[in-house]
């Protein structure tokens, strides 16, 4: 045994003897820190839930309503902002589950296309996505180069890859591509598009959650992992084994290769694995993945020249600041302090905080979580997530949504809810956030049973919308109304020597006195897809410079670009602008 792995071990035993292995999913019953005056200031971000008139009425069925009597019941799916046919708009998939009571025929995954005017058209049949079954998490990326955005979704059982046959439709390629199983029963959880290896092509990760098997997993309240403060509920993830997680290398001939082992993936301590995120977080031209983790450590593989080394406790990512495990579900990444560099966001369970990790630029983080403001909330169970300037003014915020796992809990335990608020972490500006739930709008106060989240300009007018996965239920559709005149910039990539889709790519922009930096990623929040247009706020000021690091190597600037638009960057090519249809009227 190698001294790294040595050591990995050694903190990851110490963490579990600090706090005990909980029952269920991990909960440390931290107490939340005492909030302080209120800012006073006014948040021009305002969130209506749209979804019903916009077209979005499917419900995400998702186990039973009442009672969930296993895990895979419990853990919901996420969502996607994409742009499934080039129109410039943004399209919506929205993914959805089954029932073990009942035989269900309606409840497929969906998608819906974005017709330009506040509405959606349900195509799922049209395009050939109707599917059945229990998916997890979502990546969305041109894995073939073509132009045209592909979907890779994981399941409770087989996997499933759609390429984008370019007219509205999709073709399911799984067992051409090489990435159907045979022989046993995957949980897949977070997956993600990403060119470890630099050479063009989208190759991918996947995630496993928990190694379930009907006939093994015991009963509700069969043992202390079955149980919640004293209530009989389902059983896990602590108690049951821990899958692998697999590298698909993308071979350039339409399929791909199982490469878990040579590049390193395989070597990793095995942990319960569910979002996965695949962004340059060292700043040396290589993008690497982290992994959220429940009730055990998080994982970041840091990419060195194609080989993955897992250094999420040398990097200060795999625990909490007082070196305890927790029980990682989404991941939001971005510049929260405005110095150029990634930062990292995860939620967690309820009775513990949410976590923030701030980047030194050199892919070494620290624990910002209580000086800057987020450990006032612990009550909520935490896990679609990201950031996102959502007022425009230079400063990107923070949104949640939340769910708690067990319907049972509430009649015994009512500080327990299943349905609960979202909230925003508004950004002060000053290394502080603050909270805000119905000081931003109605389609935030509102109590769901939520998992993941997308975030995207929805309706092209300027702004952060968000389109949310809420269990047994139909999605919500929040879209933003911003009550300022602050300008933006949006920015579109499109790689040439890179993958086309421009996934791993860093980009800084600098307006005024500030500098952000942002990340163009196949998969974040919780299993979820944001719209890959970056968004910048700008405030006041009326134009950017933009500095472009690309995935293959190539960095590029732009100076004096004008605000309130949709920038198209090809690489080597330089700039198209284009105004938003929405803005030009």
């Amino acid at each position: 045994m190698t001294n790294e792995v040595s050591r990995r071990n050694f903190l990851w035993m110490t963490a579990a003897s600090t706090i005990g292995f909980a029952q269920g999913i991990s909960t440390r019953n931290v107490k939340p820190i005492p909030r302080g005056k209120p800012s006073g200031l006014p948040f021009d971000a305002w969130f209506t839930d749209v979804a019903g008139t916009a077209g979005l009425n499917a419900p995400t069925v998702y186990g039973g309503v009442n009672r969930k009597n296993y895990i895979f019941e419990t853990v919901g799916c996420g969502v996607a902002f994409l742009d499934f046919d080039n129109d410039g708009w943004l399209d919506i998939f929205v993914l959805s589950g089954s029932r073990l009571e009942d035989k269900l025929t309606d409840s497929s995954n969906r998608l819906y296309k974005n017709n330009r005017n506040g509405t959606f058209e349900d195509v799922t049949e049209k395009a050939g996505l109707i599917r059945h079954g229990w998916p997890s998490g979502i990546t969305v990326g041109d894995y073939n180069n073509d132009g045209f955005e592909d979907i890779f979704i994981t399941y409770y059982g087989q996997n499933v890859l759609y390429r984008n046959n370019g007219d509205g439709t999709f073709t399911d390629v799984t067992k051409e591509a090489g990435l159907l199983y045979e022989g046993d029963t995957r949980w897949g959880s977070g997956c993600t598009f990403v060119d470890y290896d630099r050479d063009g092509h989208l190759d991918l990760f996947v995630a496993n959650y928990v190694d379930v098997h009907m006939d093994k997993i015991p009963k509700p309240g069969a043992n202390p992992y079955c149980n919640f403060k004293g209530v009989a509920v389902n059983c896990g993830p602590r108690g049951l084994p821990m899958p692998r997680n697999y590298l698909y290398r993308n071979m350039g001939d339409g399929s791909f290769r199982d490469v878990s082992h040579e590049t390193g993936i395989s070597k990793a301590q095995r942990t319960y694995s569910m979002t996965s995120v695949a962004a340059d977080l060292n700043e040396d031209g290589w993008t690497d993945i982290y992994v959220a983790s429940d009730s055990t450590p998080s994982l970041l593989f840091l990419n060195k020249n194609s080989m993955l080394i897992e250094q999420g406790a040398e990097r200060g990512v795999a625990f909490s600041a007082d070196g305890a495990e927790q029980a990682g579900m989404g991941i939001a990444i971005g510049d929260f302090n405005l110095d150029g560099s990634l930062d990292i966001f995860k939620t967690h369970f309820s009775d513990d905080t949410n976590v923030l990790y701030q980047n030194d630029g050199k892919g070494n983080f620290t624990d910002a979580t209580i000086k800057s403001g987020f450990g006032v909330e612990t009550r909520y169970t935490c896990w679609g997530t990201g950031f996102a300037d959502f007022d425009n003014n230079g400063w990107p915020d923070l949104a949640v949504v939340t769910g708690a796992v067990y319907p049972e809990v509430e009649q015994s335990l009512p500080n327990y809810p299943l349905k609960t608020p979202r909230f925003i972490f508004r950004n002060l500006g000053n290394g502080k956030f603050e909270e805000l739930i119905d000081e931003a709008g109605p389609g935030i106060a509102a109590s769901h049973c939520s998992r993941g989240c997308a975030f995207g300009d929805f309706d092209n007018d300027g702004d952060v919308d968000m389109v949310v996965i809420n269990l047994n239920e139909p999605p919500s559709l929040l879209r933003n109304d911003i009550k300022n005149n602050l300008k933006w910039l949006k920015v579109l990539l499109i790689g040439t020597k890179s993958n086309r889709s421009a996934i791993g790519a860093r980009v800084i922009a600098a307006y005024g006195d500030k500098i952000q930096a942002q990340a163009v990623m196949a998969q974040s929040s919780f299993y979820s897809v944001n719209d890959r247009r970056l968004h910048f706020g700008l405030g006041h000021n009326t134009h950017a410079d933009l500095k472009i690091y690309w995935p293959n190597g190539l960095i590029e600037q732009f100076s004096h670009i004008e605000a309130n638009q949709l920038i198209t960057l090809t690489e080597g090519k330089g700039i198209t602008k284009s105004l938003l249809p929405a803005a030009e009227k």
